[in-house]
């Protein structure tokens, strides 16, 4: 069994329109840089200096990593990870 990695909409450009994919369980970070490798792109967008950017989300099963061990979270097989970009606006 593999992991389930669901992808906003906004960066479903990178992986041919897939709405989720899947990869090997790991950590967080490392699970990151692999899917990258067959979605060139990825990883930038979601992380800078090996960190996963401020402004990205990331669950696991629903937990928010940064509650867990942020990027050295241990993803499981039959797991889902989630990727929300934060999303700010509206009026004053």
């Amino acid at each position: 069994m593999a992991v389930k990695v669901l992808i906003p909409t906004p960066l479903q450009k990178l992986t041919g329109g897939k709405d989720s994919i899947e990869a090997e369980p790991g950590r967080i970070i490392d699970i990151i840089n692999a899917l990258d490798k067959n979605y060139p792109g990825l990883a930038e967008r979601l992380c800078q200096d090996g960190k996963i950017r401020r402004f990205i989300n990331v669950y696991v099963n629903e937990e928010d990593v940064r509650f867990l061990q942020g990027e050295e979270t241990l993803v499981k097989d039959g797991d889902e990870v989630s990727i929300v970009p934060a999303i700010a606006g509206g009026r004053d």
